[in-house]
């Protein structure tokens, strides 16, 4: 049997009704009961700054840091602007990894999502956001390759998922994200 894994999951829209957060909702209820998933909100976290890396780091930078590293791995579900991924999420993955000898990222398993209204599937910000995650050492699983598109005809009214072919397909997808996880926790723990 399984280990069980805190996985944060780290969602690069703030918009509360997000097709995003709603997609991270319904990761979370259909998740192995291996992995306990929980949101890390990033919407508070101020601007990545140098300068304010003293002694004494805003408190947001810390709470967020604190949270990813205790996970043992991180699943992103992002939108995409302007084929790359959201400011907020790119801001969060620097608040992560500064100073570099403290990236709280490194070795840890994870994962990428993506989801958009339109067709595509936000394709630039799935790889966008991969590029950056191999800079920070996070261990991305390479494949399912997750590209949600038409997320507006997923969700009910009350946000919940609606759609049989995207349920199965996230249950395949956290499965393999399950063994993910179990196969490369063990070294982001070493690291």
């Amino acid at each position: 049997m399984s280990t069980l894994r805190s996985v944060a999951v780290v969602v690069g829209s703030l918009r509360k009704a997000s097709f995003n957060r709603k997609m991270a909702h319904a990761l979370m209820d259909l998740a192995p009961p291996t992995l306990a998933m929980s949101i890390v909100e990033i919407g508070d976290l101020p601007l990545y700054n140098q300068d304010l890396e003293t002694e004494s780091p805003p408190a947001p930078w810390q709470a967020f840091r604190n949270a990813i590293r205790a996970a043992d791995a991180v699943l992103f579900v992002t939108p995409e602007y302007n084929r790359s991924i959201p400011g907020v999420l790119k801001n969060a993955i620097d608040v992560g990894s500064r100073p570099p000898v403290r990236n709280v990222w490194t070795a840890k398993p994870g994962a990428v999502i993506s989801v958009t209204s339109g067709a595509l599937g936000a394709f630039g910000a799935n790889h966008a956001l991969r590029q950056a995650l191999v800079a920070v050492n996070v261990a991305t699983m390479p494949h399912p390759e997750a590209y949600i598109a038409n997320a507006a005809s997923l969700f009910d009214e009350t946000g919940k998922l609606v759609s049989d072919g995207t349920r199965d397909f996230l249950v395949k997808f956290l499965t393999a994200f399950e063994k993910w996880v179990e196969r490369n926790a063990a070294s982001a723990q070493t690291s």
